[in-house]
């Protein structure tokens, strides 16, 4: 395709960043977290466990009551209490139909943070808020109802099915639009920065399409862009898209590996993340 580069295993390789002997949490990266719902609580789990297994210094995880006590009890390792953070990952597991006042609260202070963000799913309706580099991870069906919001009128409406026929077109159209840079899943991801990179991502198995997997997703992500705020600062969304791009490209070899060629859940793509760090770690090496 004109214009986009395929992202491979070279290029997510030089976007692991590697604890040295002097590292302690706080300089590995600190990735708040605001996911989950009392509805869909598992998508805060889903979203903590792929941060924590692509390697991050500290998450702090500050979404609601019922998703945090799951959480916690699957990672104790993590903090409940707000603090610095050097990225956000806010929206996965929520509904911006029915939001509760504490999740929008918990919502606007990281939007106003001023620090990078991964905003998905229930949170993309907030995309023009924020104070910050901004990177979306929809669907087709999510950046349809994103870009009718920002449309004119209804005549510029563009579905699901629209994306899907173009979707590579529609991931470029949205970002130069919005000023976001967009990750728009499918079988082939495309990362688009804002009148900027575009990077083609075809990795993983059909077997990845499993609720949660996007959850999962989001969580590599967060922490990549935590550990990456000196670069998103000096390069924004150029960064961005780098990194939204080793994400997908991680995320899919992960699946890869947890399947084997058969069927898997979320958990299993989480689990098999270590490892595919570690391989990249040494290619670079």
């Amino acid at each position: 395709m004109t214009g986009w580069q395929d992202w491979r295993e070279r290029d997510a390789a030089a976007w692991i960043a590697v604890p040295t002997d002097g590292s302690d949490k706080y300089s590995r990266g600190v990735l708040g977290v605001v996911t989950g719902s009392d509805r869909y609580p598992g998508a805060a789990v889903l979203g903590v466990e792929g941060a924590a297994r692509t390697g991050v210094g500290m998450i702090r995880y500050l979404g609601a009551d019922r998703p945090a006590d799951l959480v916690m009890r699957k990672r104790p390792e993590i903090v409940t209490a707000p603090g610095r953070v050097q990225g956000w990952l806010i929206g996965s597991g929520m509904d911006a139909a029915s939001r509760p006042e504490d999740d929008a609260q918990r919502l606007r202070s990281a939007l106003r943070d001023g620090t990078p963000l991964v905003i998905d799913a229930g949170a993309l309706d907030l995309v023009g808020r924020a104070s910050a580099p901004v990177i979306v991870t929809p669907h087709f069906r999510e950046l349809a109802t994103v870009l009718a919001a920002a449309a004119d009128d209804d005549s510029d409406a563009v579905t699901a099915d629209d994306i899907a026929a173009d979707a590579a077109g529609w991931a470029a159209r949205a970002a130069d639009s919005l000023g976001v840079t967009v990750l728009l899943k499918g079988h082939t991801t495309y990362v688009a920065a804002p009148h900027g990179p575009r990077y083609a991502v075809t990795a993983g198995p059909a077997w990845l399409a499993t609720a949660g997997s996007g959850d999962v997703l989001g969580g590599v992500l967060g922490a990549l862009v935590a550990t990456h705020a000196r670069e998103i600062d000096e390069d924004g969304h150029d960064a961005l898209a780098a990194l939204g791009a080793t994400a997908a490209w991680v995320h899919g070899r992960a699946g890869e590996r947890a399947s084997g060629g058969g069927p898997i859940v979320a958990l299993d793509i989480a689990e098999a993340l270590p490892g595919v760090v570690r391989d990249l770690v040494r290619a670079a090496g």
